[in-house]
């Protein structure tokens, strides 16, 4: 059923992008052959909206937390989207994707600020256009001054989004090269122009012309051509506007070629190594830099006028997104440190991030796609790549990476030799989050433990790029907190790293868990209607019980869980919980179940008060 541009179809859209983009990470990854051949650009644009779409659902979550429990306009949400991208935006393509939102939201959020409301709710979303921008055939008020319907506001407004998108992208890059995603978002652009019809049709053509765009791209580009691909770049856009397609219409939209690389007839090359209006690819042997350097940055526009020609002058592949006093630089340079001494000159650069393509440059040239070096963090971790080529430190041989949600846990996993990553309540880490405790371990090997089911996608992701950098890793799919515990129980070091992931895969799968958690508002659930204040049992994620007091409804779960089997209970106490109720439950099991042993650990997680395992 087609949807209105609305919030909450952006919602939809970062969610569908989020999905589609996952599972085609591994293709887009596999045909990164420009700018450079480093096997990174689906996971850095998945990243790039996962930060986009957690932005998102940070802005409907604030305004349902509100006294008011309002919902967020159309304007709070794109928004959102903007900046969310802006501050996750990863690699060459991922900042160009910052950018491209950064301009729609210019458009939709402008116009709903204009004193319309947001779109969906009667009024257009593009009544804000900025000086430059094309007209469309939509839109436009008739021969007797009469406002557009809403649907055609919607459409035109996504016209006016999507070509203010494309022209800002190419703004932001210094060098901008026909056949990458910039060449499919002016293609996107010019489909929805030429588009009649509503909102949902508009956001169709785009993706046609998209599409259409991203066949010809080796046509455009020679790198692309000898490799066999279509740019890796503009495949992410196209999966991307194919979620707003979907979002728009309520249809899937035609599904893309696989993006794999095919042999194909090697084009003819200049004298001089390059094809038309294209330098060498980044990292070929004919000398592209060493280094990619990533920061944000706090400055304003002078600052960053000059800091642009500084970058200019010291690499290539120069994108800078942003605005408003808050920027995303991306530059590939053979100086690491002169990069960050420029943003250092030009305001306040954070979040620094330098990859080295290491071997990687050795062979972009050949267009086989490779995998980068090592990256690094500023300040210093263990085991980083020296900006300056430097050795690195002695990795460690394997180390495990757990998600929990308190204190206690995160010391618990600790003194157990794990590396911990602390949830905070509504804010589940990023893969960035999770990448970046791996690349802490120093280590060669890795297990990542999400310890939630929501974070297994995001886990793979981490895991992706940890492979990227050189990292072995294995994500166990453990859905609690004493899932990871009992995993981290059975790790060993000394064996192989298949084994060990094997052993701690089935010590987490034999283990059941629950949790016990107080309703916020009356609800149905499976064990029937909840009320504000009743605690609720959940075992293996169902809601099975609704009580009235903690330690009763906690016994009433232990005794159901018990009827089937188990050796062992873990009671981790979430912050506040009294130690009464512990003894009491350890008492329970004591008493009723023969040969059942009881542990006991502080937990500290802020929003369950108890989590049981039962091994």
């Amino acid at each position: 059923m087609p949807h209105t541009l609305d919030a909450d179809a952006v919602r939809m859209w970062c969610g569908l992008a989020l999905d589609a983009l996952g599972r085609a990470r591994a293709d887009i990854d596999a045909i990164n052959v420009y700018p450079v051949a480093d096997g990174d650009t689906g996971t850095n644009l998945y990243l790039t909206v996962e930060s986009a779409a957690q932005a998102v659902d940070a802005a409907f979550n604030g305004h349902a937390a509100s006294a008011a429990a309002s919902r967020p306009t159309l304007a709070d949400v794109v928004r959102a989207m903007a900046h969310g991208a802006l501050i996750g935006a990863r690699g060459n393509s991922g900042t160009i994707l910052a950018q491209l939102l950064r301009g729609m939201a210019d458009v939709l959020a402008d116009g709903a600020a204009a004193g319309d409301p947001p779109a969906g709710d009667g009024a257009g979303a593009g009544d804000g256009a900025r000086a430059g921008d094309c007209d469309a055939p939509a839109g436009a008020a008739d021969a007797g001054g009469r406002a557009p319907a809403a649907g055609a506001a919607d459409a035109d407004g996504l016209r006016r989004a999507l070509r203010r998108a494309a022209d800002l992208a190419y703004l932001a890059v210094a060098h901008p090269v026909e056949g990458t995603v910039l060449t499919v978002a002016v293609a996107a652009a010019e489909g929805a122009e030429r588009a009649a019809g509503d909102v949902a049709a508009v956001a169709r053509a785009a993706y046609a012309g998209a599409r259409t765009a991203l066949r010809a791209t080796p046509g455009q580009l020679d790198v692309l051509a000898r490799a066999g691909v279509v740019d890796a770049g503009g495949y992410g856009l196209v999966t991307v506007l194919g979620g707003l397609a979907e979002a728009l219409s309520g249809e899937s939209p035609a599904a893309l070629a696989p993006a794999r690389p095919r042999p194909a007839t090697p084009a003819p090359v200049a004298s001089d190594g390059q094809g038309p209006g294209a330098c060498p690819a980044d990292g070929a042997p004919d000398g592209g830099p060493a280094f990619e350097v990533i920061y944000l940055l706090e400055a304003d526009e002078t600052a960053v006028t000059a800091l642009r020609e500084r970058l200019d002058a010291l690499g290539d592949s120069l994108v800078v997104v942003g605005g408003d006093g808050l920027w995303n630089v991306h530059v590939h340079v053979d100086d690491a440190g002169a990069a960050v001494e420029a943003g250092i000159q030009a305001g306040r650069p954070y979040r620094v991030r330098i990859t080295h393509f290491g071997a990687a440059a050795g062979k972009a040239g050949a267009g086989a796609p490779d995998r980068p070096g090592p990256a690094a963090v500023l300040p210093d971790q263990p085991g980083a790549q020296n900006p300056t080529g430097g050795p690195r430190a002695e990795r460690a041989t394997r180390a495990v990476v757990a998600v929990v949600p308190g204190d206690g846990l995160a010391a618990l996993c600790a003194e157990a030799g794990a590396t911990a990553v602390a949830t905070r309540p509504g804010e589940p880490p990023a893969s960035g989050e999770l990448v970046d405790a791996v690349r802490r371990t120093a280590a060669r090997e890795v297990v990542l433990l999400p310890n939630d089911t929501e974070l297994h996608h995001t886990a793979a992701a981490a895991a992706a790029q940890a492979r990227a950098e050189g990292v072995r890793a294995a994500v166990i799919p453990t859905r609690s907190a004493v899932q990871g515990i009992a995993a981290l129980a059975v790790h060993e070091p000394g064996r192989s790293f298949d084994e060990d992931v094997v052993a701690m895969t089935s010590a987490a799968g034999a283990t059941r868990y629950a949790e016990l958690a107080v309703a916020e508002r009356q609800s149905w659930t499976m064990a029937g209607v909840c009320q504000a204040g009743d605690v609720l049992g959940m075992i293996d994620g169902d809601v099975a019980l609704i009580g009235s007091e903690l330690a009763a409804t906690a016994e009433a779960v232990l005794d159901r869980m018990l009827a089937s089997g188990g050796e062992m209970v873990t009671l981790v106490l979430g912050a506040g919980l009294p130690d009464e109720v512990a003894e009491r439950l350890e008492r329970h099991v004591r008493e009723e179940h023969f040969a059942v042993d009881t542990v006991v650990y502080q937990g500290g997680q802020p929003t369950a008060p108890l989590i049981i395992g039962i091994e």
